[in-house]
């Protein structure tokens, strides 16, 4: 049954006239565990994105509402992720100076033009043109994304200044400073690490040997970040470490998110549509991913345009409520699902549950060091780093090898927005390139049986008089002369040809550049006494074609079959 449009866009009507008390345990659960991991978290990314650390509270509380009523996961978690915050600060720090009033502005700004964009993309149904990106360029991304996140948290682990975009001026930054290192940040910062390292790996095995379930273990030890800060803050507070040169969160406003006005000032518009729309895309194409490996664990569907609008909804949320670009999170959005998140309501919860804390509980993180939230970032975003996709890309093809070399130095040596633009710009030219020179094969048939298989792989009948050409991709313009050439070279090496059929069963398209091609191959074989067949036809690319004359000025015939086109062409032969 076709759903009303109302609850189309509104996937909310959907689920909540069916809300259970099951559903409601199940998501209070999930919103508890979600906030404490989500409270750090969120610090640590507005850090990253070089905004107040409220805002990183801020950006949690609205987006996750209204990604509960627009959205279609029901185990998804919005909010600020590593990738998206760094491509923030990369985007407003070209632009305005960090730690001023005209940088929260223009990350608002920014938050909005994503989400118009993103709100358009859905409403036209455009979620197709997320394929684009391959997925190896987004590994590769991805993984250098990682590594300059990474980079640019040292110098809150060092206790130094260093700022930059790309790893050589990071590098550059922190071998300027280097004698500046405060050791006790150092220190504080360099047993964060160590713990929340060992807290992935060790803490699980050590609270599953005490006879906890499984669950559990796993959902406390994703919430190691917590002892961390606790202890680390306490650290501070107790030893008054920060007067010492420990730098720290300091004072943070109990308030909820306020209402905020992004800056529509056309220059500062003009300079965020490029980053915008390149955060739109990487966030969009993370959070898609995550949405739909959760759903398929409980056979659920995902709408991907829907997703745009839900994703569309949760940006222009967090521009108005002080906040900065947000999508679907990877490490909450698994801990949300293993919480045993039902529906997006849970996400709700955790939105209430975020604006209780950020009322009351934010004077206990003022003396929170900004080393252990950059030790939470560097972390997390270490296990994004993924080389394992440059030798499975060498192995399998160079041209995907080349997309990815390209993206992962581009993002580290130019920046994010280089490196997404290039990412974009190879997956499409690769694209091109592989369709531009289409597989064909001569084929013939394979003896005693009706199947015509490539003359180079298998031991096949083929008769002199007749070239068989299987074409194994849809014709159009990048690869209409190609079809040209290469059936022009096959041509020359049979000098007593008298029939060609063109085989079409891979052959999903025909545009307007291969019809003339096809038509040009038809005048010239006519013309050298070569009569052009056409055989396994698909109906839609036939419909096509008959809206042509090319059927008409065929000089050959259309067979059903490629076996039904060599028997009736050998029988005129003999």
């Amino acid at each position: 049954m076709t759903l009303p449009p109302l609850s189309r866009y509104l996937p909310v009507l959907q689920w909540g006239r069916t809300y259970n008390r099951t559903q409601l345990t199940g998501d209070l659960s999930a919103a508890v565990i979600v906030t404490v991991m989500l409270i750090p978290q969120s610090l640590a990314y507005a850090l990253l994105a070089g905004m107040p650390p409220e805002t990183g509270i801020y950006a949690s509380i609205a987006p996750i509402v209204l990604y509960a009523i627009f959205g279609t996961s029901r185990a998804l978690a919005v909010g600020p992720v590593a990738v998206v915050s760094l491509m923030t600060a990369a985007a407003i720090g070209n632009t305005v100076e960090a730690g001023t009033a005209g940088y929260v502005a223009a990350a608002l700004t920014l938050a909005l033009l994503s989400g118009v964009m993103l709100l358009a993309l859905g409403l036209f149904r455009l979620g197709f043109l997320a394929n684009f990106l391959s997925h190896p360029v987004i590994a590769g991304f991805i993984t250098a994304s990682g590594i300059l996140i990474a980079a640019s948290q040292l110098r809150h682990i060092l206790g130094i200044q260093g700022e930059g975009h790309t790893l050589i001026e990071i590098g550059a930054g922190l071998i300027a400073h280097i004698t500046e290192i405060n050791w006790i940040t150092l220190v504080l910062g360099a047993a964060a690490i160590a713990f929340l390292f060992w807290v992935r790996r060790g803490l699980k095995p050590l609270l599953l040997k005490t006879g906890m379930g499984p669950r559990i273990a796993d959902i406390l030890a994703k919430a190691g970040p917590v002892l961390a800060i606790v202890a680390t803050t306490l650290a501070v507070w107790g030893l008054e470490l920060n007067t010492r040169g420990v730098a720290i969160v300091g004072e943070i406003p109990q308030s909820l998110p306020p209402l905020t006005m992004p800056s529509l000032s056309p220059a500062l518009v003009s300079q965020l549509l490029v980053p915008a729309l390149l955060i739109s895309i990487i966030g969009f194409v993370e959070s898609i991913s995550v949405a739909q490996t959760l759903a398929a664990k409980k056979r659920q569907r995902i709408d991907p345009d829907q997703e745009l609008i839900g994703l569309g909804a949760a940006n222009i949320g967090a521009a108005f409520t002080g906040g900065f670009p947000v999508t679907g999170g990877f490490s909450r959005s698994v801990v949300n699902y293993d919480a045993g998140a039902e529906t997006p309501a849970a996400g709700a919860y955790t939105a209430v549950a975020l604006a209780i804390a950020a009322l009351y509980l934010t004077p206990l993180i003022e003396y929170l060091p900004k080393a252990t939230l950059a030790a939470t970032i560097i972390v997390a975003v270490l296990s994004l780093v993924d080389f394992s996709v440059v030798k499975r890309a060498w192995a399998f093809s160079h041209a995907d090898f080349a997309a990815v070399i390209a993206t992962i130095v581009l993002t580290l040596l130019a920046g994010v927005e280089y490196g997404v633009t290039a990412g974009v710009i190879t997956s499409i030219l690769v694209h091109l390139y592989k369709t531009s020179r289409p597989h064909m094969a001569v084929v013939g048939r394979v003896p005693g049986t009706e199947h015509f298989r490539n003359v180079l792989r298998h031991s096949v009948e083929t008769q002199p008089h007749v070239l068989s050409l299987r074409i194994d991709e849809s014709l159009y313009f990048p690869n209409a002369r190609f079809l040209e050439d290469q059936l022009s070279s096959y041509a020359a090496e049979k000098p007593e040809l008298t029939d060609v059929v063109l085989m079409f069963p891979a052959v999903n398209e025909i545009d307007l550049s291969a019809l003339e091609s096809l038509e040009a191959i038809n005048t010239k074989l006519n013309h050298a006494g070569v009569r052009l067949h056409l055989s396994e036809v698909k109906g839609p690319v036939m419909d096509r074609l008959k809206r042509s004359h090319f059927l008409e000025e065929l000089s050959g015939e259309v067979f059903l079959s490629q076996h039904e086109a060599v028997c009736k062409l050998d029988k005129q032969q003999n």
